[in-house]
């Protein structure tokens, strides 16, 4: 699912080529997009502003606002003037003076949704934005509920635009395990997570940004070379060389043992599932298995 970072080379795009456009039309081609009956889409009206609330990109018109949720697989791009919908992955295209904003997905469950509303406040879910928030702001936002740090770097209504891809950076950024509760930090332990949040989060933006060279994101992924450890188990860690583990309960995520558990490995359905009592627990137990397979 596009994150903060992604979201924001999009919206970067959209203010340079549709900001200003007026919406000539719309071509909505998959009917379960569009969430809203009341108001109408703003077609024959400007945009005005472009902007992000939390991980939807919301376009302002005169006397409405259009909020474009990508969900995990929808993607935007900008096309000449009239552009076809593709039969397979297109969902709508919104026809504008300058060009046609097209909206795809890549997946046939078809959850990216459009939504047309008068108030912001239908559909924001409330979370502080990470870039924007202070020290003291963030770790009140974060002791609101004693639950797990990945639980709470991911909840919409706690933080605005971070999802499991960034949660993961930012968390082995910070040498803190996922499942630390919120409740257990250290006053250094969370101006620690602050630090990483803003630090992962400019820098994969800036890198983003880099990549897209003034144009629409080519390939949004979730998955990057130069990602510490999303995306990479049983890679080395790039701080310490330990092979970075995963962890499959509601979603799956992944860390580095090392420098973030003191060793330990933390419990994974899977893996807890079929080995039982005999499942590794520190990363020497890693070594171990290794030796005794080969």
């Amino acid at each position: 699912m596009p994150e903060l970072p992604d979201l924001e080379v999009y919206l970067a795009a959209l203010r340079r080529d549709v900001v200003g456009c007026d919406l000539l039309g719309v071509r909505i081609v998959a009917p379960s997009l569009l969430r809203t009956v009341e108001p109408p889409l703003p077609v024959g009206q400007t945009v005005a502003t472009a902007r992000r609330i939390g991980k939807r990109l919301v376009l302002g018109f005169d006397d409405r606002q259009v909020a474009i949720h990508l969900m995990v697989s929808g993607r935007l791009s900008w096309k000449d003037p009239g552009v076809r919908v593709p039969g397979k992955v297109g969902l709508a295209a919104f026809d504008f003076d300058g060009g046609t904003l097209l909206l795809t997905e890549a997946s046939s469950r078809r959850r990216a949704s459009v939504h047309v509303v008068n108030d912001l406040a239908e559909i924001d879910p409330g979370g502080v934005e990470p870039l924007e928030v202070d020290l003291h702001g963030f770790a009140e936002v974060l002791v609101a509920e004693n639950r797990t740090l990945k639980r709470a770097l991911t909840d919409p209504t706690a933080f605005a635009g971070i999802g499991n891809a960034y949660s993961d950076e930012i968390l082995h950024r910070a040498g803190l395990s996922p499942q630390q509760r919120t409740r257990n930090l250290t006053p250094e332990e969370t101006h620690r997570l602050y630090g990483a949040m803003q630090n992962v989060l400019t820098e994969w933006t800036a890198r983003l940004l880099h990549e897209a060279s003034g144009g629409w994101p080519k390939k949004v992924t979730a998955f990057h070379p130069a990602m510490a450890v999303h995306g990479k188990f049983g890679e080395p860690c790039p701080v310490c060389g330990t092979p970075v583990q995963r962890v499959a309960v509601e979603r799956e995520y992944q860390y580095c043992p090392t420098c973030q558990t003191q060793g330990r490995l933390l419990a994974d359905r899977a893996t807890s599932r079929f080995l039982k009592g005999d499942r590794p627990r520190r990363v020497s137990d890693l070594g171990a298995a290794v030796e005794e397979e080969t």
